[in-house]
């Protein structure tokens, strides 16, 4: 089971350019662009409890949404883009939620993993999105192998 860990708080933190407020059971960012009139705000839960298990889990809270993201995986960060994929996986599909430091969030949900080294050229432009947003976490997966026995 991946679990964050305050060193991946502390990247996190840097990447998307605020503070988290550490809570009791897990981590708070909140993200506020004034120019474009969005507010975010990011929990990070490194064992949140389902009763008898324990998974990372990631909520998201907008005005207008909240999205949860369980049995985190990992995730990737990018100072350049300014972003942060977290990623959960099951057999052989994958899903993410890209949080943007300017908070912005998307989410890609029950990808097949095969579409995140595709051939972008021949995929309707729906599906190439989600294979090339979350391509940046196809090194992290689990082996194929390994994951396709869980179809």
């Amino acid at each position: 089971m991946f679990k964050f860990t305050p060193d991946d708080i502390a990247t996190i933190e840097k990447v998307l350019g605020v503070q988290a407020i550490q809570r009791v059971d897990h981590y708070r960012l909140v993200l506020n662009n004034e120019t474009e009139k969005r507010k975010l705000a990011l929990e990070i839960y490194p064992e949140a409890s389902t009763g008898e298990e324990k998974m990372s889990m990631i909520s998201i809270y907008t005005a207008n949404t909240h999205i949860q993201l369980h049995n985190c995986s990992g995730y990737v960060s990018s100072e350049s883009l300014g972003e942060v994929v977290f990623f959960s996986e099951h057999g052989n599909r994958v899903t993410g939620v890209i949080v943007e430091k300017g908070a912005g969030c998307s989410v890609y949900a029950n990808v097949n993993r095969e579409v995140l080294s595709g051939d972008f050229s021949q995929m309707a432009p729906e599906i190439m999105m989600s294979g090339i947003a979350l391509s940046v976490t196809e090194h992290l997966l689990s082996a194929e192998d390994e994951a396709e026995g869980d179809q």
